[in-house]
This record gives structure tokens, sequence and C-alpha cells, in this order.
């Protein structure tokens, strides 16, 4: 018999909120010095049960042990004392604050003075032990995704947790970011340390986790299994109750005239410093262009000179129509549609309702608008129509957009962007943080519109979507393109080198110098 002793161990957890009953009598046990993975869809009620364990909700019924011992958490705070930290899905930093500042943020020491040298230097050195590295003196703000994941679980890891919550801790690192990440986990395994991995990336949970549990509609539908034996598709079977295509078949067809000609872009990051350095690609209708890269290599930058939000030097050419530094309503009225990477912030409006998000690019036009006014019943209407296309999960459309899953709100998103017909969709990252069957429908989508004759340009650190979508990948590197392949023909590792600074011509000569001296 396994004596293991538990770390965190939930018993029949029920959450309710108004019309919704989140957990259903859930358990969940974790082991001491364990990876153990909480699966299920978007709003199966993964979050909302590590929120409890964490402090923020109070269970309307159940009980909860940490190491044996009862506990009722009133606030994180409480949780933290116990041992427990939470690096949450959505960013919980201050934008104005330091790197430094963030993760000292709500500590009682210091208290009246702050040696930010010294404790920059304290940072530095947690960085380098679990290879995390991001500026210090950096403001929030001017850091990418990827580097602002990385200071969510430095501020867990500084606080000395025993219990680490990591809410999809991967969902914006790059490949050799996510093994570093893998290794981190278990050498705190190792050190005796618990962790409770919530990811959608099946291929990492059968890597890394020793057991899992399995919610679906908030109920338990796999309670901590061995992971020995359990491979990909079983697991998404559990996750969602039917198989899940893995295999994506696009139709092969000859590409369309030119849709977007980028010439010699240049444009600076938040921090004023060069992010893109004389960029040229061109992306025809009913194909995909796939942007390759490490976080902050110049990709969100290039979404954003695009479509209007960041000003540069260049020419961005639309059907011929020169977009460069020209508005978000011209590239707009350009039929261009942008599925932004912040899906909260930039891409919706949390506080509004579905109706009003689904309706921001059309509100002026009949039936919905008049330029002065809008018809609220047909407004409605239209939400509830691309509600119902696209499987948006909601009560109603009344229902505010911070309501919503991570994937239904990609789904309104996209129910928005796409319904404009547009020629050119930029989509950045647009199924980052989701599970299976929600990057199942997004990704049928995009392909549905590239049939149909849209250009895409697919900007993704998820490289076998990448690989899986794209007629073409372009791999960048400090803002500059290291080189353009063919995903069907291409050598991964090749694509990898490219990621760190090798540019496609020197693999080649490499190559083919390495081949001569073998024969």
């Amino acid at each position: 018999m396994d004596d293991t002793p538990y770390a965190a161990e939930m018993k029949d957890i029920v959450i309710r909120f108004p019309g919704v009953l989140a957990n259903d009598h859930v358990n969940l046990t974790v082991k001491q010095g364990e990876i153990h993975a909480l699966l299920g869809e978007n709003g199966a009620g993964k979050s909302t049960l590590m929120n409890v364990l964490s402090g923020l909700y109070r269970p309307t019924e159940g009980t909860i042990k940490i190491y044996g011992d009862p506990v009722h958490f009133s606030s994180p705070k409480d949780a933290i004392a116990k041992g427990i930290g939470m690096v949450h899905q959505h960013f919980m930093l201050v934008p104005t604050l330091t790197v430094t500042e963030n993760i000292l943020l709500g500590l009682h020491q210091p208290r009246f003075f702050m040696n930010m040298k010294k404790l920059n230097q304290q940072i530095g050195e947690l960085q380098e032990q679990y290879g995390l590295r991001v500026d210090p003196e950096a403001m929030i703000w001017q850091l990418s995704v990827g580097e602002q994941q990385r200071v969510e679980i430095l501020k867990t890891l500084f606080r000395g947790a025993k219990i680490l919550i990591l809410d999809e801790p991967t969902a914006v690192l790059a490949p050799q970011e996510i093994d570093d990440l893998m290794g981190t986990m278990r050498a705190l395994i190792a050190q005796g340390k618990s962790i409770i991995f919530i990811s959608h990336k099946l291929q990492e949970v059968e890597v890394v986790a020793d057991r899992i549990t399995v919610l679906r509609k908030g109920k338990v539908t796999a309670e901590g299994i061995d992971i020995t034996g359990l491979d990909r598709r079983k697991l998404a079977q559990l996750m969602v109750g039917r198989d899940v295509v893995f295999s994506i078949e696009k139709t092969v067809h000859e590409p369309g005239e030119v849709v977007l000609a980028v010439h010699d872009l240049r444009a600076e990051n938040n921090k004023g410093v060069p992010a893109l350095r004389g960029i040229s690609f061109e992306v025809r209708g009913g194909e995909v262009l796939g942007i390759a890269g490490v976080s902050g290599n110049g990709q969100s930058e290039l979404a954003e000179c695009i479509t209007g939000l960041r000003p540069a030097q260049g020419s961005i050419l639309i059907h011929g129509q020169e977009l460069i530094n020209a508005s978000p309503a011209k590239a707009i009225a350009a039929n261009v549609s942008h599925i932004p990477e912040d899906r909260t912030r930039v891409g919706s409006a949390p506080n509004l309702s579905i109706t009003d998000n689904t309706i921001m690019k059309c509100y002026t036009e009949e039936p919905i608008g008049n330029g002065l006014t809008i018809n609220r019943t047909n407004a409605r209407a239209y939400a509830r129509q691309l509600k119902q296309a696209y499987d948006i999960l909601a009560p109603s459309v009344k229902t505010l957009a911070c309501k919503l899953s991570g994937g239904n709100l990609q789904k309104m998103i996209l129910a928005r962007e796409i319904s404009a017909n547009p020629q050119l969709i930029v989509a950045v990252q647009p199924t980052r943080g989701l599970d299976v069957g929600a990057i199942e429908a997004i990704q049928h989508l995009l392909l549905v519109q590239r049939d149909a004759g849209a250009a895409i340009l697919l900007i993704s650190e998820e490289l076998e979507e990448l690989l899986s979508l794209s007629d073409r990948i372009a791999v960048i590197y400090e803002g500059q393109i290291m080189g353009t392949v063919d995903p069907e023909t291409v050598d991964v590792y090749a694509i990898g080198q490219m990621m760190t600074g090798a540019r496609m011509e020197d693999i080649q000569e490499s190559t083919e110098t390495h081949h001569e001296s073998a024969i």
C-alpha cells in the first residue's frame, strides 16, 4: 500500500455561482513529491477548484486538508501561509511596477526601505536557479506575454511555496523554454514539493505528470489515476467525452494573388529598442503563412504594425494599398481581421456583453446601426446567430465577456472577426491556453477561411500547430526573418536552429558540407 502522505486533500468540494454549479462534489488528492495533472475542457471547473485551494474562493460545501491538517482559507494570504502558491493563467501583475517590485508586492519584508540593487540581485539569483530569465528592473508593461508569465512563476517560487499550482504555465513558452520549465518542475519535486499542473497540452502531461484527475462539466470523470498506459487520445476522450481529431487535413490548392506585402518593415518595442529590423514577406489569398519564433523576437510588434496599433517604417501593402502607420479603422476598412494574443485586454471588452463585443466592427452599419443609434433588437439577434454558429457556450448574449471561459471568449472573438468577411486575418496565438476540443474547433475555422480565399498570417509559438496549418513557415529571430520553409519537407531541427539565430542558408551550407565530408 502506498503510504506517501497527501500534500493536499480536497473532498466533496461544491462551488455554486448564480445559475452555475462550477464544482459538483469534486475530490482531489495530491501526494507529496508528485506532479499531479488536472485536465478538462475550458469551463470544466479546473481553475475554480484551484481558486478554492489557493484561498480565492470559499467552497459552498466540502473539506480541505494540507499535510493532513484541516484548513479553512479566508484569503490567498491564508493559503500562502500554508505553503500554497498559484500561478494564474491570466496574469496578476501591476503593469506600472518593475519585475522585482511585483515579486515583492504583498510581502511584509522589506517594510520601510528597499535596497533595490540588493533586491534585484536576489531576484537575479532566483532566475539563475530556475532558468527563468527576465530583466528585474523592467516594467511589466514593457515585457512580452512570455516574460510576464515567467514573472508570475518567479513570484510564487520567491514565496517558497511547498505546493505549486501552475495554471497553463507553458501556454506562452517556446519549446526550449518548456523543456527548461519541465526540468524546473522535476527539480522541485526532487526537493519534496508538490505541483498541480493544469495544462491543455496533452503531450506535456504524458511526459511530466505522475497522476491525473479529469473534470468534465464540474464533475470528476477520472480521479487520481496513474498516467502510465494513457496516451494522448485516451486523455482527450476523458476530457471531452468523444474522440478528438489531432491530425488536420488541408485541401491542396494554388494560392491566389498577393494580399499582404511587407517590405523592409522596421519598428521599436515598448522599451524603444528595435524589435523589427527590415522584415519582408508576402501572403497570398488562400494561403497560411506561419511565423515561428521564441517569444519576444518581434512577433507581437509585427502584428501590431499590420493592424495599425504600432508606428513603423517601411511598407505594408494590402491589395496594393499602402497602410504603413494607418489607423486600426483603416485596417478594418481594408478587410483586415485581428485575433490578438491578449484576448482579454485587446481582443475584447471584458465588462461588455457578448452582444456588444460581437457588433464592434459593424455597429454603424445597417441593420445593426445607422451611425447615430444602435438597433438593440437586431444587435441581439445578430449576436444570437453568431453564438449558435460558433458554439459559444454562455447562458445568453447578455452574458459579460469576462464571464466566459478562455475557449468561449476566443470563439466570440473569432465570430466577430470572421463574420466581417476578411481578406486578411492576422491571428496571434489563436489557440493559446485552450483545451483540445476548442483547439480543434478554432483551427478548423481558420482553415475554412483559408479555403474561402482569405490570406492568413498565423503567429504562434506552438510548432506543432504551425506545421499542421501553415502552407509556408517563416522563422523570426531578433526582428529578422531567418528563412522561409515548406512545413511538408522541413526538418524540425532546422526550424529550431533558425529560432535560435541560424540563417537558413547557413544551415543548408553546413548540411551540404557535412554530407560531402561523409562521402
